[in-house]
């Protein structure tokens, strides 16, 4: 089956289970999901990832939310969606990328990298002032959020 990455319509209801996984707080999520644009993954009729791009400042767009169903992760669908957002933010005229992640998922830094994003900083604590619920990655608590950013010009 091949993988079609198309904006989600109108009419389809936003892939929550798969948005809970990126992140874990339904507030933040709709929070951002009007804000911006969301675009699913899918194999036949059924959506097996997504990724969410908002506008954060002039020409900036920021991929906030990005996920793979857990059945199919490591078959290349996180790297398809990666470089479909930054596709679509060079339709939509951005001179650059941003996107933030877990200093503690060492898999997400190491594929954004691959896909050309540079590490630009590291916003300590910030998933302790934003979540009420301590987050626990790959046996640790996270904390800090590490930004990276791909330039489009």
């Amino acid at each position: 089956m091949e993988l079609r990455i198309t904006p989600l319509s109108p009419e389809e209801s936003y892939p929550y289970e798969l948005l809970l996984l990126a992140d874990p707080s339904r507030p933040m999520i709709d929070d951002y999901l009007p804000r911006g644009w969301c675009h699913v993954a899918r194999l036949g009729d059924e959506i097996v990832g997504q990724f969410v791009l908002i506008p954060t400042h002039p020409r900036t767009l920021e991929i906030v939310s990005l996920a793979v169903a857990e059945a199919h992760q490591g078959r290349g669908i996180g790297k398809a969606l990666v470089l479909a957002a930054i596709a679509e933010a060079g339709r939509r005229k951005a001179a650059a990328v941003e996107i933030g992640t877990g200093s503690t998922g060492w898999l997400q830094l190491m594929l954004y990298q691959k896909c050309g994003f540079r590490v630009v900083g590291v916003d300590p604590d910030f998933f302790v002032r934003h979540y009420e619920e301590p987050i626990y990655e790959n046996g640790m608590r996270l904390r800090d959020m590490v930004r990276l950013r791909l330039a489009l010009e």
